[in-house]
């Protein structure tokens, strides 16, 4: 996976799976611009990486709009002379339940995850496409976007319209060698650490410094630098003909989700009344309809009581 020549822009990177994300790739022998809010984070990372012998830069500023992904662009280009890697990681949760969302709640995670998405990956596949000679869309989302979660409207929704924006732009780009994938990581993090069923394994993980196998194999839930090998092989030439996937990753486990598909059917000449429709709903419908949100083992739910 050598990635010396290569050139990546890697959004929320200044901590957690983005700076293990930016770490790996620099690593590797790519170039990085980093990204943070913080001027410290953010400048914390660069040393972090040029310490480790890697090449880096830093652009701070929120993400979402098209000015900051303009300058993240811009950013690879005048320090590094091109882009080759975006990876959209930035992020920010305002979890509450439905009744409680309020509309700042909702605009601000839809702006950073789903509008900053499409502003990096817009600003990103013009480059590419002034180049001519291919690129990396790597975009994060998350199983909330594909099963749900609990208080999380906004992020489930824009994680969820991560995945449809990838599998799209995979079609629109193909003829350009632009390839474009989904990742859905599972890592322990300062977000997934205050989540009540996951407390007693990370709790135990701080004092025996690893993660027990039935969160790292069944749940794939590990480090930041479990999910940074992905990223780096999606980055490289070796990942040219993958593109349009959604793929999980987190501790032990390397996993493909499939697209929704239609898991049972029925049909009636000249279409479906109500009542047709209450008629063929037991016998055809009823025992197939679909669960929602992550399901653990019985062990993760046992220890969260």
């Amino acid at each position: 996976m050598d990635l010396n020549g290569k050139v990546a822009v890697v959004t929320g990177s200044g901590q957690g799976l983005g700076l293990a994300y930016a770490r790996e790739l620099a690593r590797r022998g790519a170039a990085v611009v980093v990204n943070d809010v913080s001027e410290e984070t953010a400048q914390a990372a660069v040393a972090a990486i040029t310490a480790d012998g890697g090449r880096a830069v830093a652009v701070v500023a929120p993400v979402g709009s098209t000015e900051t992904a303009q300058a993240l662009v811009a950013a690879a280009v005048d320090t590094f002379g091109r882009l080759d890697v975006m990876v959209t990681n930035a992020g920010i949760l305002r979890d509450k339940v439905l009744w409680k969302m309020t509309d700042e709640d909702f605009d601000a995670v839809i702006n950073v995850h789903l509008k900053g998405t499409f502003t990096c990956v817009r600003e990103g596949v013009l480059r590419f496409r002034e180049q001519g000679d291919g690129g990396r869309i790597i975009c994060i989302g998350s199983p909330a976007g594909q099963r749900g979660n609990f208080g999380q409207t906004n992020y489930s929704a824009a994680k969820a319209g991560i995945v449809g924006m990838v599998r799209t732009w995979a079609m629109e780009l193909k003829k350009a060698g632009i390839t474009a994938n989904a990742v859905c990581p599972v890592a322990v993090t300062a977000m997934t650490a205050t989540i009540p069923i996951f407390k007693p394994f990370i709790d135990e993980a701080e004092r025996t410094g690893s993660l027990p196998d039935v969160i790292r194999r069944e749940v794939g839930m590990g480090t930041p630098e479990d999910v940074a090998g992905l990223i780096a092989f999606l980055a490289s030439d070796a990942a040219a003909d993958i593109t349009g996937q959604a793929i999980s990753i987190g501790g032990d486990r390397l996993a493909l989700w499939t697209h929704p598909e239609l898991s049972e059917t029925a049909y009636h000449n000249g279409g479906f009344s109500a009542e047709d429709v209450a008629a063929v709903w037991p016998g055809a419908f009823a025992n197939q309809l679909e669960t929602v949100g992550e399901k653990f083992p019985d062990e993760v739910l046992a220890a969260a009581k």
